[in-house]
């Protein structure tokens, strides 16, 4: 659903960052004391990033854990400011949080993915921010991968009269083992694009991928399919980090990280790009006139089923074409998971057209 008040929210800007380049926000996932806090943020700023971030409040899934440093971080939040001029960023989850946030003067407050899952978490946080127009929101996708609820958890703050808007996108939860801690799902911060084409929105690598070895890659995806920047854990000591310390990198590691990033223009050549848009357009044009022939011989074949009164499903021959599929798709250089995914959903709508024969 487009939503207006999202479609004309602007572009964010941070002081620091020239115009078409990405905003780099980076810093440890908590703030575990001031010297620690000081001394990322002093490596931070002296490898060019302009906006600090750090976890003074931390949500954790077990209790008992390292559950962040309180409001006594806001003070050393204000150091940095103080210190190296950067701009700071730290997340919010309960009113008590943005009240204490706001009389810190931080600049700007993120929404985990915990709180925006949450619609009365929201509202109460909206209820809070209402009036300060000055202070920057970031709201992270919930950990469902839920577009709708996403959106709402941005309409809510957008309707307390906070401006200053933007996304995050995380990746979603999802059960069993996966390469990356958080699946991506990248057309779901790709839809929240094209319907606020003109709201920031940030990848967080470091939260998607869940070891420092995946950020540099999945930082790359997310500047060649249009992302406005990263959010991106940096400690100086990342295997003595009280929390998250496999995703988290040096301030080195970012500076060569950053230095390897490629960004791209974001206007490339139309002549030579709509041509390869009209290949898509002709493929696609082909798939679907395929994908139509299929059905009409399902169809058939449920015509035959009901005559004969066979079974609709028959799971013996559903598991040989699914085991021939995965064949040729992977010699086809297809990823298996994919062709799995697209033919399960074939599948599924053969069966509903054949069922509604009967």
């Amino acid at each position: 659903m487009a939503l207006r008040s999202l479609q004309d929210v602007q572009p964010l800007e941070f002081r620091g960052v020239e115009p078409g380049m990405p905003v780099i926000i980076a810093g440890p996932c908590s703030a575990e004391s001031e010297r620690q806090t000081l001394d990322a943020a002093r490596a931070l700023s002296a490898i060019g990033v302009t906006v600090f971030r750090a976890g003074i409040w931390k949500p954790r899934t077990m209790p008992g854990g390292f559950e962040g440093i309180g409001d006594r971080g806001l003070a050393w939040l204000q150091a940095v400011r103080r210190e190296t001029g950067m701009m700071v960023a730290t997340e919010v989850a309960t009113i008590e949080h943005v009240h204490a946030a706001l009389g810190a003067g931080i600049d700007i407050l993120w929404i985990g993915a915990r709180t925006s899952t949450n619609p009365f978490a929201m509202q109460d946080i909206a209820n809070e921010l209402r009036g300060h127009r000055e202070v920057t929101v970031l709201v992270k996708n919930p950990l469902n991968p839920d577009l709708d609820l996403w959106i709402g958890a941005l309409q809510r703050i957008r309707n307390a009269g906070i401006t200053r808007l933007g996304a995050v996108h995380r990746g979603f939860s999802s059960a069993g083992e996966h390469i990356y801690r958080n699946n991506p799902q990248w057309h779901i911060p790709f839809e929240l694009r094209r319907l606020a084409p003109t709201m920031t929105i940030l990848c967080d690598p470091s939260h998607i991928g869940g070891k420092r070895r995946y950020i540099e890659p999945l930082s790359q995806i997310a500047l060649d399919t249009g992302f406005d920047g990263l959010m991106i854990e940096s400690h100086c000591h990342p295997d003595e980090a009280l929390s998250d310390s496999a995703q988290q990198v040096t301030p080195d590691a970012l500076r060569g990280i950053l230095e390897r990033l490629v960004v791209r223009s974001g206007a490339p050549i139309e002549d030579e790009l709509s041509l390869l848009r009209q290949q898509i357009d002709d493929c696609d044009h082909e798939l679907l006139a395929v994908l139509a022939r299929r059905m009409s011989v399902s169809r058939e074949i449920g015509r035959f089923k009901k005559a004969h009164n066979l079974r609709v499903v028959q799971p013996a021959r559903y598991q040989d074409m699914i085991n021939a599929r995965l064949d040729e798709g992977d010699s086809l250089g297809l990823q298996s998971d994919f062709t799995q995914r697209v033919m399960q959903a074939i599948h599924e709508e053969s069966v509903r057209q054949q069922l509604d024969l009967l």
